[in-house]
């Protein structure tokens, strides 16, 4: 006989639209885990066409009814069901399935988060940008939360070379056209996947049992393109730098690509970062990106309001160099930079921990966090600080990272209470006092 107590089992429900960002409630889908995208894209570059279609492998992370996938192209066909995927049976928790997207579209003329982008011209597309790039080429579960790995067919004609993450697997050439295939057996978050196609100048080689594969865009000037490819070609050095000072690089392959477009920007796409053309002495902007693939690509933001601990750790790197090559010491940068802005600056009126989806790449986030990581440096101690980074880089490995956890991590490694100290650097809308509890 029944009870009042009796357990009601649950019913499977529909996944939530969203993965719970507060900057971009849509951003990723609830009740699912993606473990592989198998992508395959072709490009008409005399068009502006991108069609094909993607196999997803999902687990589901709760009995569903129906789940989502951030897409912005029509699609033709998702195994039978919408887009907003409506299964044939229930999917139970823990049940590992496959989805099949197909689709076809102008990339150009999709927009989310009031922009596009889509970066192409009439010979030559990358597809480059954060924090949202992956819908515009393949559906995808689009948040740094949810990481997968990628293998990636692209077929554009037979004359353009293309480029993406990881390791080239194979180029079949099947008429005028050809298909290239790369892919990236570490795990990675959705918007750090791209593809570039274009006449690109390829080197490649190994350097110390690292694989390096770079590309520079044939349509700059000679000038331009000689010194692009030189400053790529410096990839494999900086990142055995980057490893004395970080530990093992977190990645099977390294390179990068410069492009002739025009992103406004470089971006940390995981193995292979893409670049504008960059004017003489511009390594710093290489260290950066490269930082990045222990910072933000390695170790994801949990939010994107954590976005400071990518950017101002990578920021910092960029000061760690030039202290370690002959250039400022880290302690005398950050000293002129505290001088420089005055107390009534806006550099300080922003909580970089919380700095909002219009600001989340402010000037203030990158320098402010790469001052707050030199001052914890001073605060803390040389030896805790650099066990600190390395800690963060090695224990949240293909993982994510938040505010309160590097914080939290930061007070056990030092044996100090530092609520104060992130507090005036990360929160307060004013500049910090210079007292030594603050590193200064």
């Amino acid at each position: 006989m029944a009870t009042a107590s009796a357990r009601v089992e649950a019913l499977p429900s529909p996944g939530s639209a969203g993965i719970g960002d507060s900057y971009f409630p849509l951003d990723g889908n609830g009740g699912i885990d993606v473990t592989r995208y198998q992508v395959h894209d072709r490009y008409r570059f005399e068009q502006r066409r991108l069609s094909g279609w993607t196999r997803l492998t999902v687990r589901a992370t709760q009995d569903l009814s129906r789940f989502d996938l951030d897409f912005l192209l029509p699609v033709r066909r998702v195994d039978g069901h919408e887009l907003r995927i409506v299964p044939a049976t229930p999917l139970l928790d823990g049940q590992g399935f496959r989805v099949r997207v197909a689709y076809d579209g102008r990339p150009g003329r999709a927009e989310y988060a009031g922009g596009s982008s889509w970066l192409a011209n009439a010979s030559e597309v990358v597809t480059m940008g954060e924090p949202h790039m992956a819908p515009w080429w393949f559906p995808a579960n689009d948040h740094p939360r949810d990481r997968a790995r990628m293998d990636l067919h692209l077929t554009v004609p037979r004359a353009k070379n293309v480029v993406a993450n990881g390791e080239l697997v194979s180029r079949t050439v099947h008429g005028a056209r050809a298909t290239t295939y790369w892919r990236a057996v570490e795990p990675m978050a959705p918007y750090l996947a791209f593809f570039a196609a274009g006449d690109f100048v390829v080197r490649k080689g190994e350097h110390e049992g690292l694989p390096w594969y770079v590309a520079v865009s044939r349509a700059l000037p000679q000038g331009a393109r000689t010194r692009s490819l030189r400053l790529m070609k410096r990839t494999p050095g900086i990142v055995d730098w980057l490893e004395t000072q970080l530990g093992d690089y977190p990645f099977s392959s390294t390179g990068g690509l410069t492009t002739d477009l025009d992103p406004g920007f470089a971006l940390e796409n995981q193995t292979r970062p893409t670049y504008p053309v960059l004017g003489r002495r511009s390594r710093s902007v290489v260290v950066h990106e490269l930082a990045h693939q222990w910072f933000g690509d390695s170790v994801a933001v949990e939010n994107w309001r954590d976005i400071w601990l990518n950017e101002g750790a990578a920021t910092f790197m960029e000061v760690r160099y030039d202290e370690t090559h002959g250039g400022e010491s880290a302690s005398d940068w950050l000293s002129t930079r505290y001088d420089a802005f005055g107390a009534s600056d806006d550099f300080w009126n922003l909580d970089i921990a919380d700095p909002g989806p219009r600001r989340l790449f402010d000037f203030s986030v990158y320098v402010r966090g790469a001052m707050a990581l030199q001052a914890l440096r001073q605060r803390i101690g040389e030896a805790d600080f650099w066990v600190l980074l390395r800690n963060w880089v090695d224990e949240n490995r293909y993982g994510n990272g938040s505010t309160p956890a590097f914080a939290a991590l930061a007070e056990r490694v030092s044996g100090e209470d530092l609520d104060g100290f992130f507090q005036a650097w990360l929160r307060e809308r004013s500049r910090p006092a210079a007292t030594p509890e603050n590193g200064l």
